[in-house]
């Protein structure tokens, strides 16, 4: 799993991209990162959802094929159902992987693994460059308490995940199994077990992440108090042994949720868009009242179009510029972070682009 990056970014492997970028072109989106509906089945305790309500519009099937066909069109490499809703709530899921899939686009799903169907996943398994579950706790009483749901959603979602592992084992797929915690301070209990757990589900990797906020600290994290984890997290860490790896977002749960960028350059190599079909800069700004830099909903106009409208670049110029400071402006440690941190390293003349040497990372479409 050497290959497998989950605490950095991958930008710096699309050269062609970033050097259209600096010249001034508008480009796609490398990635983007999408739901099909705002609905889930959960309730989160640290679930950011509830921070990005906005105005819902219906994702029928031809508007989410009509999506995938255009960010095929343009240029975008890979989308990922992960973003503002639980995906496996759309009745259009499966068919969504398999037609982004047979567009060129390299596809992912986030999810809480509640709803898959069994029946479908030998379909969809080899169509995902990565399937990841979100379990942020590792005991069933827990992870009803922190995931808001009854204690017999565990079970069922740990029997789907064994499910996967030895459909992938069975058909040697190249699908990336993954489980992730979201971790509040306050759950360090759940740390070790999640390590554990990830061995005995026979997923690939576990990844441990912090939890972002809003610029007004509504899920009241404490960012100070990961400091204290070290420990424990340390120990998470070497439940990792060959084929199966245990990472901690060091960079991010270390970073006491400060930025050291004052402009974002991250949106237009990754896009993020709203279950709702609203599209946005990122996940920050989904939220009505941050409805200025709101794009356009694919439900209403096709994604292509919006692209290439005035709006879309007059919003990326905007947050792009002195005008706009992510550090007080909008949440903590957002999806484009790590392609932030580079990007503006890059303009400051801090980094160098130039080809990548080393092995090729995995999921190089996902930046």
């Amino acid at each position: 799993m050497a290959e497998l990056i989950l605490d950095g970014q991958k930008v710096v492997w699309h050269k062609d991209r970033i050097e259209a970028w600096l010249r001034g072109e508008r480009i796609a989106p490398i990635t983007i990162d999408c739901a099909l509906t705002r609905r889930c089945t959960y309730r989160c305790i640290y679930c950011y959802g509830q921070l990005q309500a906005n105005d819902e519009k219906k994702m029928t099937r031809d508007v989410i094929f009509r999506f995938l066909d255009d960010a095929a069109e343009i240029g975008v490499r890979a989308v990922s159902f992960v973003s503002d809703g639980e995906s496996t709530c759309s009745p259009y899921l499966y068919d969504a992987i398999l037609r982004g899939k047979a567009n060129g686009l390299d596809m992912a799903l986030g999810t809480n693994g509640y709803l898959l169907t069994g029946d479908r996943l030998e379909e969809v398994l080899p169509n995902l460059t990565y399937l990841r579950f979100n379990i942020s706790a590792a005991e069933p009483t827990r992870y009803a308490e922190i995931m808001g749901c009854k204690e017999d959603c565990f079970h069922k979602v740990c029997r789907t995940i064994k499910e996967c592992a030895r459909i992938k084992k069975e058909k040697s797929l190249p699908v990336s199994l993954g489980i992730q915690m979201v971790l509040m301070p306050q759950y360090a209990d759940q740390v070790v077990p999640f390590a554990k757990l990830g061995k005995e589900l026979g997923v690939d990797y576990a990844v441990i992440k912090h939890c972002s906020d809003d610029e007004t600290g509504s899920l009241k994290v404490d960012y100070s108090q990961y400091f204290k984890l070290s420990d424990i997290l340390r120990e998470a860490e070497r439940y990792s042994h060959e084929g199966y790896l245990v990472k901690v977002k060091w960079s991010k749960i270390l970073s006491g949720g400060r930025r050291r960028y004052s402009q974002c350059y991250g949106p237009p190599f990754i896009l993020q868009m709203s279950g709702s079909g609203l599209v946005a800069p990122c996940g920050m700004l989904f939220n009505k009242k941050y409805k200025r830099f709101h794009i356009g909903n694919i439900a209403d106009k096709p994604f292509k179009e919006i692209w290439k409208s005035k709006l879309y670049w007059e919003v990326m110029h905007h947050i792009a510029s002195s005008s706009f400071d992510p550090r007080t402006m909008c949440g903590t440690l957002c999806l484009q972070h790590k392609v932030n941190e580079f990007l503006w390293d890059l303009k400051q003349g801090k980094a160098v682009l130039k080809r990548s040497k080393g092995a090729r990372p995995m999921h190089i479409n996902f930046v």
